[in-house]
């Protein structure tokens, strides 16, 4: 089993979309994700939760995790996401960086437009790495 590690700044946003999306879509006996910020906020950014309840995954009860070391180490693939130098070396992990825009405070046909541009990405890291369903 594999473990993919989302991370971003805050664990509000674009980390908390990915692993949702990623846990969602893959099968779960060949990997996960877990999500972790370098600077965790208190709760994931209400726009982020409302986002994905249109598309009937639920967010409100999400915890933001801080990115730590052993946290990190689970990880066999790091993929970042707006966190740059803050985001932590992972040795023996792949590391892929995706720069998409922070949904934090933006209207909600924004966070529609990340949250769907995360989906798209997360659906072909899955393909990619033949970690479908099938």
């Amino acid at each position: 089993m594999k473990t993919v590690l989302f991370a971003c700044v805050h664990n509000a946003g674009r980390s908390q979309l990915a692993a949702a999306w990623f846990n969602l879509l893959v099968d779960p006996t060949k990997a996960r994700a877990i999500s972790a910020g370098t600077d965790p906020g208190s709760r994931v950014h209400p726009e982020v939760v409302t986002a994905m309840n249109e598309v009937g995954i639920e967010l409100s009860n999400a915890i933001t995790t801080r990115m730590t070391p052993s946290l990190a180490e689970q990880a066999q693939l790091l993929v970042t996401m707006g966190c740059g130098d803050e985001c932590p070396f992972v040795p023996g992990a792949e590391r892929d960086d995706w720069p998409l825009d922070d949904p934090k405070g933006q209207p909600i046909a924004v966070v529609r437009e990340i949250r769907d541009q995360i989906r798209d990405r997360v659906r072909a890291l899955i393909e990619r790495q033949g970690w479908g369903w099938g």
